[in-house]
């Protein structure tokens, strides 16, 4: 058994940014102990700023983002086209449309795909929210950004079904070779969709 060289208020800390995305242990043992070293230019202003974002994070009624309004910045910004609605797995999907700056739509937040393996069914998501904010009207273009996995097309067809009947166009994200993609290293099931998602020249 390792012996214990730290205090439980450090190996607190290494526990925890264990449990954060894209750390194990190692790493977070080396960023425990780069806060610790620098405590009082990032551990403190950290601890700061996790507190002040505990008491105000709030997700937004509307769409189910993460800020520190309800509605949310995206919701109530008046120069963005509230006829679209990108409809996203997860926040970090809506964050990484953001950084493209493609489009200037609203966005509609799932919290995952349904997953009946995993227990996820509709009850689960947010698709009720969708369908309500679509039937108010006002909506012209629903855009269906999912991920390309079984669970996100199933999630789509589902949310299809639910919008049938309801004047809106639904359309999705088009689905192949990504741009700088070689074709020699891409899957079967890529190069298919590519295919039959081909456009004029």
């Amino acid at each position: 058994m390792a012996k214990r060289v730290t205090g439980p208020e450090i190996e607190k800390l290494i526990q925890l940014l264990a449990k954060v995305p894209g750390l194990g242990p190692r790493s977070a043992r080396r960023a425990a102990l780069h806060l610790v070293k620098k405590k009082d230019q990032l551990l403190g202003p950290l601890a700061d700023a996790m507190g002040e974002a505990h008491r105000k994070v709030r997700i937004c009624s509307c769409c189910g983002n993460v800020d520190t309004s309800d509605p949310c910045t995206v919701c109530t910004d008046v120069r963005r086209d509230h006829t679209m609605i990108i409809v996203v797995e997860d926040v970090s999907d809506l964050w990484a449309l953001e950084r493209a700056g493609a489009m200037n739509a609203a966005y509609h937040v799932l919290g995952g795909t349904l997953s009946p393996l995993d227990g996820v069914g509709p009850d689960d998501l947010n698709i009720r929210g969708l369908v309500d904010r679509v039937a108010k009207g006002g909506v012209r273009e629903l855009i269906i950004a999912v991920n390309a996995t079984v669970e996100g097309q199933t999630t789509a067809h589902y949310i299809t079904d639910q919008l049938s009947g309801l004047d809106v166009k639904i359309t999705r994200l088009a689905h192949g070779v990504p741009v700088g993609g070689e074709l020699d290293y891409l899957d079967e099931g890529t190069l298919t969709a590519a295919l039959r998602a081909r456009t004029a020249i």
